[in-house]
């Protein structure tokens, strides 16, 4: 069974950080309408006090995830988010080697559940940079023995829905677990190689004005499931 449990990395009378486990959401959603359980309501019954989520990951990532625990702290952060003043780093595993570093700048549609056609693109960038590489010993096309993945950092400038998802998409470089804009059948292989079913997206830092003055950087490194990087 996996383990939902919610590690605590920031807490103090404006904040609350935690390090998310995968499959668990942020918030109950109409997206998830049939799933009852969710870090907000968690916290809130531990805490016994209210919570502000001021930004948001998949269900399926996992990392550090930020609560503000008044009004004030919230629209802080709120503003900060929108002007770009919170830096984020994720950790992703994706398909094939992409080049050492790159700059993904691709106007994204604001719904990725509906047809991109009709919808106004809105502008994002992320910075990248591979940090591992591994060729494993199973095949997925027939015409080759080994199958190449990498880890790498990424870096959103913006906050767009299923960003790092959709844009290492783009690359031709999807990331593994992702049942939505990945492929299934690396998604299958390297579960049964690792022996772990997830989406590999996991949220690892993130640096932010703190309500009450300076800035706070908040890591949380990935589990033990996770290949290495060098």
């Amino acid at each position: 069974m996996r383990d939902l449990t919610l590690r605590r990395l920031v807490d103090d009378e404006r904040l609350l950080v935690v390090d998310k486990p995968t499959g668990l959401l942020v918030h109950r959603s109409a997206l998830d309408a049939h799933e009852g359980d969710s870090a907000l309501d968690r916290l809130r019954a531990e805490t016994g006090r209210p919570l502000w989520p001021v930004h948001r990951l998949d269900k399926g990532s996992s990392g550090v995830l930020v609560f503000a625990r008044d009004a004030d702290a919230a629209r802080a952060l709120g503003h900060a988010f929108a002007a770009g003043e919170v830096v984020k780093h994720y950790l992703a595993l994706v398909r094939g080697w992409p080049a050492p570093e790159g700059v993904i700048d691709h106007p994204l549609a604001r719904d990725p559940e509906r047809p991109s056609a009709g919808q106004p693109a809105r502008p994002a960038t992320t910075h990248f940079e591979r940090l591992a590489t591994f060729e494993w010993p199973f095949a997925v096309d027939a015409r080759h023995a080994t199958s190449r993945y990498a880890l790498v950092r990424a870096a959103p400038l913006q906050g767009r829905r299923h960003q790092i998802r959709r844009h290492f998409k783009h690359l031709g470089h999807p990331l593994i677990g992702d049942s939505t804009h990945g492929k299934g059948t690396h998604n299958r292989a390297v579960a049964a190689w690792l022996g772990t079913a997830r989406l590999w997206l996991h949220a690892v830092q993130i640096d932010l004005p703190h309500p009450d003055g300076g800035r706070l950087v908040v890591r949380g490194e990935p589990g033990p499931e996770w290949p290495p990087s060098r």
